[in-house]
C-alpha cells in the first residue's frame, strides 16, 4: 500500500514561526501516526512541511491568512501507509502556539503491484520526457558532505533505492542505473539553492524544476522503468531528510 495524502491549510490571523518549526511539525505528526522517529534505517515516510506563499524574514517564517497553504504525508509500506489514511488531524492543526485550520483533504491510494503493472508490466508507449518539480529542499549524502545537485545518476539511485526497500517488486541495481544514467540525461533546469533548519545545524539543498530527456535508442522497457521510478517520486521523495521535509517531489 502507498498513500499520498494532502491537507489544504489556512491561517485566520497573520502567523509567524521559527524557520525551523518543520521539525516541530514532523515530530508532533509523527507522534500522532505512533511511528518513533529515528528506528527506521529507511524511512516508511515522507512530509513536505508547510509550502506556501510567506514572508521569510531573519529567523522566522510568516503566514497570512489570504492565501493557502498545503502539508503532504506520504507512506512508503502498509503500516505507516494505514496509520496516515487513518489520521484525523480535525478542523485544526495546533502546533509551537499556531493554529492552521484544515480547508480541504485528499488522498491518492495506490499500491506498489498496481504502479508497476500500469507503467511496466501492461508494456504502455515510453516516454521519453519528464518533468520533475523539487518543492522543498533537495540534496544527496556525498561522503561527509552535501551535494545540492539534480545528478541523474543520484536521483535515480535514490528513488531504487527506496523502490527496492519496500516494494515486493525487485526491478534491479547498480546496473540499472548505469543503464538510464546512460539514456537519460537533463535537458533543461530552472533551479536555486536554499537552506533549510536541521538538528545538527542546516542542510542547503536545491528546488525548482528539472526536465529529463531519454536520448538514443532506448529500450521500452527501460524506458517504463525511468517512468516508474519518477512517478514513485512523488511518493518516496528525493536525496536524503525526507522524512525531515526535504526533497518533496511533484510530477508535472
Amino acid at each position: 500500500m502507498l498513500i499520498h495524502s494532502t491537507w489544504q491549510l489556512r491561517v485566520t490571523g497573520t502567523t509567524s514561526l521559527p524557520r525551523s518549526h518543520h521539525l516541530a511539525l514532523v515530530k508532533d505528526l509523527h507522534d500522532r501516526l505512533n511511528i518513533r522517529m529515528g528506528e527506521e534505517q529507511t524511512p516508511s515516510t515522507t512530509c513536505s512541511g508547510i509550502l506556501g506563499n510567506c514572508d521569510r524574514s531573519g529567523d522566522f517564517i510568516t503566514f497570512f491568512p489570504e492565501e493557502t497553504y498545503q502539508l503532504t504525508l506520504c507512506g512508503l509500506q502498509e503500516n505507516s501507509a494505514k496509520a496516515i489514511a487513518e489520521l484525523d488531524l480535525g478542523n485544526t492543526l495546533e502546533f509551537l502556539g499556531a493554529e492552521f485550520e484544515i480547508v480541504d483533504r485528499q488522498d491518492e491510494i495506490t499500491s506498489y503491484e498496481n504502479l508497476y503493472t500500469q507503467l511496466v508490466a501492461n508494456e504502455p508507449e515510453p516516454l521519453r520526457r519528464f518533468a520533475v518539480d523539487f518543492l522543498t529542499p533537495t540534496a544527496f549524502a556525498q561522503n561527509r558532505t552535501h551535494l545540492p545537485l539534480p545528478i541523474p545518476n543520484l536521483m535515480f539511485r535514490s528513488w531504487l533505492e527506496r523502490w527496492n526497500h519496500f516494494a515486493p517488486v525487485y526491478l534491479g541495481s547498480d546496473d540499472l542505473i548505469t543503464y538510464l544514467t546512460t539514456y537519460i540525461t537533463i535537458s533543461r533546469h530552472h533551479i536555486r539553492t536554499s537552506v533549510i533548519p536541521m538538528y545538527q545545524g542546516q542542510c542547503t539543498g536545491f528546488t525548482g524544476k528539472v526536465t529529463l530527456q531519454a536520448i538514443g535508442q532506448v529500450e521500452p522497457l527501460l524506458a517504463n522503468v525511468a517512468h516508474l521510478l519518477v512517478q514513485y517520486a512523488s511518493f518516496a521523495g528525493t536525496g536524503i531528510k525526507t522524512r525531515l521535509s526535504m526533497g518533496q517531489t511533484n510530477i508535472l
